[in-house]
């Protein structure tokens, strides 16, 4: 009789032994479909990360540097009496030469920076409360310097992109009329106010603001009033709330040329930092050597700080369960190969007679072998069947549980860090030259379409995976009944029977 027949006889007859190995290898091919089905969807969502954040390069003055070479001057002067103070300064990034950058091949959209503080002349800015009335108090103890700063009660943080400053790509502020700025504006006298500010001076679209500068009165700016915004941004830090400027109702966005009109001459085409964004993080090192091979930017003065904080944050709950499932997989595929084998060996040990007796009429060894393979593998398709109709919904399971595990941890990692000073103080929502984002016409970008709670896991049983479960069902059923059958077949056909009680 033919083995392969004999085998599928065999599946028959012996229905008890049949069920329980199909139990265990739909079991086995279950969780083996889940972790692959798991990285497949990880490998996707870390995709889209990339396509929803992209790499972010910033262009600023390097004040560390600057810093540390002061320091190194102070050390190397000698007597105390010798040494210069340590002094901050910035130097202001020329737009000539950050524009000159976004030329390269690896960027996906831009935004310039250029903040300051100013006056409101024809209209009252929103008091922040303190529990110190005098304006000039300083909650650090004592007052604060008359270096004409003091008297600043506005924010105007001057851009490129309105939609894509922190406040509005984290979702801290929102448009309620009119329109964005954009690089349309750049060079005109137009704002966005916050709803608050527009609503206690019966402002609205149209209507034109007078602003001026804290340091020279004869420098007043007259802007037209193009979008009116709502934030929810609050100021909790002791030293915002002393200062009206930093109240989040007071910033007004502006083109960094109004701003830099405030400034004064000495900052005309001048910016506080550029930000760069790239399409996908993996170019972020080729930007900055693309970018340095200019020529352009002068090292010394100023540093290309790459930052995928966002990214990593993003994408780290992600690996953590891609790197969990393909651990299952490891782990199922091994336990399930010995678990097999052991339910192999003692199917064959029961078998010896029926073995002993077919060598003896002159059956091959290695048919008898095949037909072991046979059955187990009969077993292998019904229980990759199962896995195929059942493993999507167990893998989905599976996966978000896993997805909401890291989540927290890494959440609370965060709490953690930020308890401790990791982000340190918020000044204005971003407003003092914080992290910006970046639009381009008709593609703004949205930070906070890319939160880190909205990371999903589609997991979904692909025909990559399938195949890849038949390899690895094989594999275990070759080798949980390979070892076994060699055990008992290396054995004449006269000791098998003689050993036959």
């Amino acid at each position: 009789m033919n083995f392969i027949k004999r085998a599928f006889l065999s599946v028959k007859a012996k229905k008890g032994k049949s069920i329980l190995q199909l139990f265990v290898f739909t079991v086995i091919c279950v969780l083996v479909l889940s972790g692959l089905s798991i990285q497949s969807a990880a490998s996707k969502s870390a995709e889209l990360a990339k396509q929803q954040l992209g790499g972010t390069v910033t262009l600023s003055f390097d004040q560390e540097k600057m810093m540390q070479e002061q320091r190194e001057a102070r050390e190397s002067a000698g007597s105390a009496e010798d040494r210069e103070p340590i002094r901050f300064s910035q130097t202001p990034v020329e737009v000539e030469d950050a524009e000159k950058l976004t030329t390269l091949s690896q960027l996906s959209g831009y935004n310039f920076t250029s903040s300051t503080q100013a006056v409101a002349s024809n209209f009252d800015p929103i008091e922040t409360s303190s529990n110190d009335t005098s304006s000039n108090s300083n909650p650090m103890g004592g007052r604060m310097p008359d270096n004409g700063m003091a008297d600043a009660d506005i924010t105007l943080q001057g851009v490129v992109f309105t939609d894509a400053t922190s406040d509005f790509m984290d979702g801290n502020a929102e448009m309620v009329e009119g329109t964005h700025l954009s690089d349309e504006h750049i060079g005109e006298n137009v704002a966005i106010i916050e709803e608050t500010l527009a609503d206690e001076n019966d402002l609205s679209v149209g209507d034109t603001i007078k602003v001026a500068s804290a340091s020279d009165e004869d420098t007043t700016v007259k802007v037209e009033i193009i979008g009116i915004y709502k934030t929810t941004s609050t100021t909790t830090d002791p030293m915002g709330m002393s200062f009206t400027s930093m109240n989040p109702y007071n910033q007004i966005y502006v083109p960094y040329t109004v701003a830099n009109e405030i400034k004064g001459k000495d900052y005309e085409g001048t910016i506080n930092s550029a930000t760069y964004y790239l399409a996908d993080p993996a170019d972020t090192d080729s930007f900055i050597e693309d970018a340095e091979a200019t020529g352009v930017i002068d090292l010394d003065t100023f540093k290309l700080d790459a930052n995928d904080d966002l990214y990593q944050q993003m994408v780290e709950p992600i690996n953590n369960v891609a790197s969990f499932s393909k651990n299952i997989v490891y782990l199922v595929t091994i336990a399930g190969a010995i678990i097999l084998g052991l339910i192999v060996m003692l199917g064959i040990r029961e078998r010896k007679y029926e073995m002993g007796v077919l060598l003896a009429i002159g059956e091959k060894k290695g048919k008898l072998i095949g037909q072991f393979i046979v059955e187990i593998l009969i077993v292998a398709v019904l229980a990759i069947g199962i896995a195929s109709l059942t493993g999507n919904l167990v893998a989905d399971k599976i996966g978000d549980q896993l997805l909401t595990q890291q989540e927290e941890s890494a959440a609370s990692s965060s709490a953690d860090a930020t308890q401790f000073g990791g982000r340190g103080m918020q000044m204005g929502g971003g407003a003092m030259g914080g992290p910006v984002g970046f639009s381009v016409p008709g593609q703004p970008y949205n930070q906070a379409d890319a939160d880190v709670q909205a990371v999903d896991l589609n997991v979904q049983v692909t025909g990559t995976d399938l195949g890849k479960l038949a390899g690895i069902g094989l594999l275990i059923a070759v080798i949980a009944t390979l070892i076994p059958s060699l055990s008992v077949l290396r054995l004449q056909p006269k000791a098998i029977l003689s050993r036959q009680d």
